[in-house]
């Protein structure tokens, strides 16, 4: 093991720029499966006749696929097709569509959970069904699902590592290089590897505690 080494500044640099766009990465995918997710589980929680059959045979099937074949069909099959995507926004499409999915099964079942007296009050006081919908259901909902969105967005983090497979150069995928250039280098690239991820979903994890407790 060689850590002096494996710190050098010009070492260190390639492996925090590589967990930078780990973030960026995961923090894209966070916004856009948390818009995903609430259409999908909100058209699913409408029971409309036709489109909310449709939409849960899709999440289902999204559900059901390893993420790592999505990123692969996006990064690797659809370029071949003539349909060409920057590894970068693959990974994003990736992770968004796959964890758009999840989210969108919190999101139903976090509306499905509200009390249906409240719903009949806010019916009853003159609201539509869309506006007791948007003022009163879903900031209940929203309430009740944050625990469980940010304990699948800490997942989502851990899943951009599997990116590595179309050479996104992200955290992992540094550390492969890093290691590979000298045999020295795995532990401590691993281990600092094993830090920034640790760090980031152990807040993120407080977090996700400090919410359920506020349900309690």
């Amino acid at each position: 093991m060689d850590f002096i080494g494996a710190y050098s500044w010009p070492n260190l640099r390639y492996l925090l720029h590589g967990f930078l766009i780990t973030l960026q990465v995961a923090g894209l995918s966070i916004v856009f499966s948390f818009v995903i997710g609430t259409l999908l589980g909100t058209v699913r929680y409408i029971r409309a006749p036709v489109i909310s059959r449709l939409t849960a045979f899709v999440v289902d099937i999204i559900r059901n696929l390893p993420l790592l074949l999505i990123i692969f069909f996006i990064g690797i099959v659809l370029p071949q097709t003539g349909i060409k995507i920057p590894v970068f926004w693959a990974a994003v499409i990736g992770l968004s569509i796959f964890e758009g999915a999840m989210v969108a099964e919190i999101v139903r079942s976090g509306l499905v959970s509200i009390d249906k007296g409240q719903i009949e009050a806010a019916r009853s006081s003159g609201l539509s069904h869309f506006q007791t919908l948007r003022h009163v259901v879903m900031p209940l909902a929203l309430r009740r699902m944050s625990p469980p969105l940010v304990s699948q967005f800490i997942s989502l983090l851990k899943d951009t590592s599997l990116a590595v497979i179309i050479s996104l150069p992200e955290l992992m995928h540094n550390v492969q290089i890093l290691s590979g250039s000298n045999f020295r280098y795995v532990i401590p690239a691993l281990l600092l590897a094993s830090v920034l991820y640790f760090t980031v979903n152990y807040l993120l994890s407080i977090a996700a505690r400090r919410l359920e407790a506020r349900q309690l």
